[in-house]
């Protein structure tokens, strides 16, 4: 499974990668199909994010801490500050690492939107 990621490099800039989030096949319940399900991940904490309809355009920012975001409604355009951009629809979610230096600019959806925040300390490498 593919992971949208945002980081830093030592020089402050601000890049896009794809972090491959490894799963095996298994079975969660004696009478269901097979689901692909990846390692635990350790987690600080969680928190629901309401963006208003309107809010558009967050200038350069970067994260406190690493995040992975799952938006649940909405989209939005993120850009690195190498001037690269993605479009992250609906049900996508987004690995943030670029806790210092320039970081990223965020263009959302003119709807009202939910993100869901889960802090990772650890990123998401395996435990």
């Amino acid at each position: 499974m593919k992971c949208l990621r945002v980081y830093s490099t030592a020089d402050g800039e601000s890049h896009f990668d794809e972090v491959e989030i490894p799963t095996t096949s298994r079975q969660v319940h004696p009478n269901a199909a097979a689901f692909e399900v990846s390692a635990k991940y350790a987690a600080s904490g969680i928190r629901f994010t309401h963006i208003p309809a309107g809010a558009r355009q967050v200038d350069w920012h970067t994260v406190p801490e690493r995040v992975l975001t799952v938006r649940l409604d909405g989209a939005a355009e993120y850009q690195t500050s190498d001037g690269d951009e993605r479009h992250v629809p609906a049900g996508s979610f987004v690995l943030f690492e670029d806790v210092y230096g320039k970081g990223h600019k965020s263009l959302h959806s003119p709807q009202e939107q939910t993100v869901l925040w889960i802090s990772l300390p650890q990123g998401l490498e395996n435990l």
